[in-house]
């Protein structure tokens, strides 16, 4: 019997490997840009994300105020992002 699968949870990636979390979606999309010479440009305004220290639901939070661009470029060698403040 072929055993199933959350797709809620679990996705095929590009090479048809399996997507479980942030870090593997990531990851993939960072394998599937590098080479093309891919940038992508995020801006945020007055954007507050609360980033947890540890696991669970009572696990202390750093927070993350964002307030301007942030540049991801792909390349073949290392990985650059840049950060570019608001005036």
């Amino acid at each position: 019997m072929a055993e199933e699968q959350d797709t809620a949870t679990t996705a095929s990636g590009p090479e048809g490997r399996s997507i479980r979390d942030w870090t593997d979606l990531g990851k993939e999309m960072w394998s599937y840009l590098t080479g093309r010479s891919a940038v992508i440009d995020y801006s945020f305004v007055d954007m507050t994300v609360e980033v947890p220290r540890d696991i669970g639901p009572d696990a202390p939070r750093a927070t993350w105020k964002l307030n301007g661009t942030l540049r991801v470029t792909t390349s073949e060698g290392q990985p650059t992002v840049t950060d570019t403040p608001r005036s």
